[in-house]
């Protein structure tokens, strides 16, 4: 158990560490280019007034929602991992992600009227708009994958099916909105941290402030989850109310995330199977592990979508899903 604890403890600091050292390239990059010594200088107050504005408007509020939309996903994907007990599950592969984004595309169809301009009030409601999509697409897949238990492939193929139906419902609405409109709900889709600003995080920021640590709460849960129903059961669990409230709390994390990172997939796959390789699948350790890589991972994802091509921007989602796509085939490859 202190071996345990000692790699924990060694890994989550190594990742705290990456995670700065990442930040403090991402605010040095970008069109306007400012040095490390300038970076820390503004940071403390320092600096030139376009520095300033340049760090604190623009780029540390997007690092910042790139670093709560990464944890977010990752720990979404661990809890339907474990729920499930299925490895290849995952918000963004399942459809979960789909059922949040289409949510929001009606929210802003329907209620705002346009894509553009977001901001106040819209802001907030839009990740309760989105929970209730993600919540609606997860009992949707549960429900149709059921067949005496749930098989990892069975759960895989609903969860296509599902993403696709709503993807086919997305279009519909999509192309129904004024041209503009539909070009940045389509780079939103593919997965974009669209919202760089402190509003939008100052809405997302709650959701996962309750939600983690409710997650981390329930990690015995999914421990025992994870031995089977039957032995759950037996061990005083009551487990179709843990399942559903873990159902919930990662629906409710991959719903707040799409609200302002769109359709990211593959981080909640990838996330916690490179953290479980590090630490051990005990959920107590591995949900905040989880919570750090995923964060790293999607800044050093934006960190590469901004300037690979600068002056021109890569949506997020793509990155990711160019790393995370060959590691969703081996892992599929693996099950017998």
């Amino acid at each position: 158990m202190k071996k345990r604890n000692r790699r924990f403890l060694s890994v989550s600091f190594a990742l705290v560490i990456m995670i700065t050292i990442v930040s403090l390239v991402s605010l040095n990059m970008g069109t306007f280019q400012i040095s490390p010594l300038s970076v820390l200088k503004t940071l403390f107050g320092s600096g030139s007034e376009n520095e300033s504005l340049v760090l604190f408007e623009f780029r540390l509020p997007r690092i910042v929602l790139a670093l709560l939309i990464g944890a977010g996903l990752a720990v979404s994907g661990a809890i339907l991992q474990g729920v499930s007990q299925n490895g290849l599950a995952d918000p963004g592969i399942l459809g979960i992600n789909a059922g949040a984004g289409f949510a929001v595309v009606l929210f802003i169809y329907y209620v705002e009227g346009s894509a553009i301009g977001l901001g106040g009030f819209s802001v907030f409601v839009m990740p309760f708009f989105a929970f209730s999509g993600a919540l609606l697409a997860a009992v949707l897949i549960y429900v149709l994958a059921w067949k005496k238990g749930i098989s990892p492939i069975r759960l895989i193929l609903v969860g296509i099916a599902v993403n696709a139906g709503f993807g086919a419902a997305l279009l519909f609405f999509q192309l129904r909105m004024e041209p503009e409109d539909f070009m940045q709900a389509t780079i939103w889709l593919s997965g974009s941290i669209w919202g760089a600003d402190w509003l939008f995080v100052s809405a997302v920021l709650p959701w996962i402030l309750v939600l983690l640590p409710f997650a981390i709460y329930k990690a015995r849960h999914l421990n025992i989850l994870n031995l089977g129903d039957q032995m759950a059961a037996g061990l005083g669990t009551a487990v179709e109310k843990e399942r559903r409230l873990l159902l919930i709390a990662a629906a409710a994390l991959a719903g707040a995330c799409v609200s302002a990172g769109g359709g990211i997939a593959f981080l909640g796959l990838v996330a916690p199977h490179l953290t479980r390789r590090l630490i051990g699948p005990g959920h107590q350790a591995l949900l905040p592990a989880s919570a750090l890589m995923g964060a790293l991972l999607l800044l050093l994802a934006d960190t590469i979508g901004r300037n690979i091509l600068a002056p021109s921007e890569i949506p997020v989602g793509l990155i990711v899903s160019v790393l995370g796509a060959p590691y969703f085939i081996y892992l599929l490859m693996k099950i017998r």
